[in-house]
């Protein structure tokens, strides 16, 4: 008679080494080092606060009672958001190693965020305004040049100033007739 395969079985309780081995599999998974570092803060402080509290099942309403918590700390809409995005993500990969059901899983994603009352603060440009900043630039001196593509960069590419300050020569390669990074 053959033995039966022992199925992974799913807990509503992880442990904190089975919370960290998901922490460690969610930042591999991310390919922007502000993402890491914005995500492992935010799961750090998740799993720190979840492990202190008295055998929580992790589900909806754990996540909810953390949303909660955090808005009782008068944080910004955006930054809870990003949190419960990082708890999101967190759960997704613990379904995925079989830690969590996904019938929890799907509870904690419908976990809604914060809604962002107001405006976005700071001077957002317009198209033409920013194709006049470009212009602006110049293109006399090495110093122009250079200021034309960082300018270039922070506008046409999206990146943030941390990306393009540690941009180095050998992160950009020509694709199919198009500039790109590898960062």
């Amino acid at each position: 008679m053959k033995p039966k395969a022992r199925k992974k079985s799913h807990t509503d309780r992880p442990t904190l080494p089975e919370l960290d081995q998901t922490k460690k599999s969610v930042l591999n998974s991310l390919t922007s080092l502000q993402s890491r570092r914005s995500y492992q803060h935010a799961m750090d402080e998740f799993i720190e606060w979840y492990c202190s509290e008295p055998r929580l099942a992790l589900n909806r309403a754990v996540v909810l009672r953390y949303r909660l918590q955090l808005e009782a700390k008068k944080l910004a809409a955006s930054t809870i958001n990003v949190r419960l995005a990082a708890v999101r993500r967190l759960a997704y990969e613990a379904a995925d190693t079989g830690l969590l059901s996904p019938e929890l899983v799907a509870g904690i994603r419908r976990v809604k965020g914060v809604p962002l009352l107001g405006r976005r603060v700071g001077n957002w440009l317009s198209a033409a305004e920013g194709e006049k900043l470009l212009s602006v630039t110049g293109a006399g001196t090495l110093r122009h040049k250079r200021d034309a593509a960082i300018v270039s960069l922070l506008l046409r590419c999206g990146l943030r100033r941390s990306e393009v300050v540690g941009l180095n020569v050998g992160d950009i390669q020509r694709r199919e007739d198009h500039w790109s990074s590898l960062t």
